[in-house]
């Protein structure tokens, strides 16, 4: 695991956030430094990512400006259905970089101890009430540590999910 103090996340906020406004604006600000910074990786964890404003236009267009060869995202949830009747233009970005992306399944896990979690190898995002989308983010290396250890445990668990591609007769 590499974890570098380095790779960005200094502009972005830190500390305790309440509410889904707060949690969203958070996602949207991270992927937003992802892109102007150059984030070599990004690992998004959620149960169902109903939350997230992962089909808006910034958001995707934050996603796009990402895009570079050798950059890596990866996606793990419980079930990816809100996501693909909820966020069209996520989708669309996932289908075009298959490539750089990988998206992880565990669907036997229960939806509220799946981490719901942005990590980087510079900043981390982590809702500890997903519920009431009451949280912390921080560069703290501790807490990058430790938050990349769980999603590394749950990854080990997971299976391929959310294909890029529907192969139909």
């Amino acid at each position: 695991m590499d974890i570098d103090d380095t790779d960005g996340g200094a502009a972005l906020p830190q500390g305790r956030f309440s509410g889904r406004e707060e949690f969203r604006q958070r996602v949207r600000d991270a992927l937003a430094c992802a892109a102007r910074e150059g984030w070599r990786e990004i690992i998004v964890s959620d149960a169902t990512f109903e939350d997230w404003p992962l089909g808006e236009r910034a958001v995707a267009q934050a996603l796009q400006d990402w895009c570079v060869a050798g950059r890596r995202f990866i996606m793990l949830a419980q079930r990816y259905d809100e996501v693909v009747r909820q966020q069209a233009r996520f989708v669309t970005w996932r289908q075009t970089w298959s490539h750089l992306i990988t998206c992880w399944r565990c669907a036997s896990a229960d939806a509220l101890e799946l981490p719901s979690a942005l990590w980087s190898p510079g900043w981390v995002m982590q809702r500890l009430d997903p519920v009431r989308s009451i949280g912390v983010s921080g560069r703290e290396p501790e807490r990058r540590v430790l938050l990349r250890e769980s999603l590394d445990e749950w990854l080990r668990e997971a299976t391929p999910g959310f294909p890029s591609t529907t192969l139909g007769l």
